[in-house]
């Protein structure tokens, strides 16, 4: 007999009492079911962990983001209190980082009200350690938990676990894609019946016309519509860091990671992290839906070079042994280059103001001046 996960064995019993499940519903038990989600019960980062995010590659991402709230704060007036949030903070090193790049800017630092939204008691935990030192912290398990004021938000590798919903073109129309058993009581994808009435006009241009067993997945817009309304209502900004593409198209990005390599989405479930791409054109139209301006996106290398990552890198370069500058310029590579292994182009940044603030350091076409928000 076959060894089941926790979760999955209870994903058996739902289907079996209340037939195929959406795709969406799979993934939020996934992620979040109460005792078993990936995200309740365990650290996931880090060597030992099943994935590598950018703050865990090198310290330059987060003092880089730490100096762009630094530049958003004085473009927004330099109020005497700034709410900086971080959605999905992770062991809370880019929140560590970027706090260091802004001491020497007292003003600022002494201005901050730091909120991390993490639903994860392990990782809240290592939050807690990596920021002791820090005052003015609190823990949220939602945005809405956070007090008003202006704010910068921070979000990296925040949407790609948000749930998705996902349709697939039959003959006969789009159908929704469940996840249901087979003859051998194995987890496979399927699609429901009858298709959904209309579903077509519903549809980004680039897909209406996609062929038969392709697949069209999206996020609810609700979580990107509460952040622009935040920013476009109480000054500040959103700074978006994820993969994805640039243009809402079909395709199946649903995908799992363990130990840093892909795995079967519906082998194990709860055991592996299950993510999906971030379809940026459609998280721009849901804050421009509500007034909100929209900076970017644009590629993360060109973000972080504009905020002047290789100055930044020749600089602690300059002051260490030859074997760690090695590692600060593979660093360097990875996170602003497009080739294999490399983040620069995969990954990209939006950000989200109110109508009024115009420019935005890293985000408009022209580099920043040498020196400028960089030292």
């Amino acid at each position: 007999m076959t060894e089941f996960s926790p979760l999955q064995a209870e994903i058996h019993k739902l289907i079996g009492s209340s037939g195929p499940m959406p795709v969406w519903r799979y993934m939020e038990l996934c992620l979040a079911h109460p005792e078993h989600g990936y995200y309740v019960s365990r650290d996931p980062l880090g060597r030992e962990g099943d994935f590598t995010t950018a703050p865990e590659v090198s310290q330059m991402f987060g003092e880089l983001l730490g100096l762009w709230t630094a530049s958003v704060w004085k473009a927004i007036g330099s109020p005497p209190t700034l709410q900086l949030i971080e959605l999905g903070p992770g062991r809370g090193t880019m929140m560590a980082d970027a706090l260091r790049a802004v001491r020497v800017l007292p003003p600022l630092y002494e201005s901050l009200h730091v909120h991390l939204v993490e639903i994860n008691p392990v990782l809240r935990e290592r939050q807690r350690a990596t920021l002791s030192g820090t005052s003015n912290i609190t823990w949220h398990d939602s945005i809405d938990d956070v007090p008003e004021g202006p704010a910068v938000i921070l979000a990296n590798e925040y949407f790609d676990v948000l749930p998705i919903h996902q349709v697939v073109k039959r003959e006969t129309g789009w159908h929704e894609r469940v996840v249901n058993l087979d003859a051998d009581g194995k987890l496979v994808f399927a699609a429901s019946d009858p298709p959904i009435p209309r579903f077509d006009v519903l549809l980004p241009p680039l897909v209406r016309a996609a062929p038969v067993g392709a697949v069209f997945e999206w996020r609810p817009d609700n979580e990107m519509m509460k952040i622009a309304t935040r920013v476009r209502d109480q000054d500040g900004a959103a700074l978006i860091i994820d993969y994805g593409h640039l243009r809402s198209d079909a395709g199946d990005t649903f995908q799992a990671i363990a130990r840093h390599s892909f795995a079967d989405p519906l082998k194990n479930p709860g055991q592996a992290d299950v993510t999906a791409h971030v379809d940026f054109q459609a998280l721009a139209r849901a804050a421009e839906d509500v007034g909100a301006r929209v900076h970017g996106p644009v590629m993360q290398g060109d973000f972080l070079k504009r905020l002047g990552i290789e100055t930044r890198a020749l600089t602690l370069m300059g002051k260490t042994t030859p074997e760690v500058s090695a590692d600060i310029s593979a660093a360097l590579k990875r996170l602003t280059d497009s080739g294999r292994g490399g983040m620069g182009s995969m990954f990209k940044v939006l950000a989200v103001t109110e109508p009024n603030l115009t420019m935005l350091a890293g985000l408009s076409d022209e580099p920043p001046a040498p020196g400028d928000e960089t030292e």
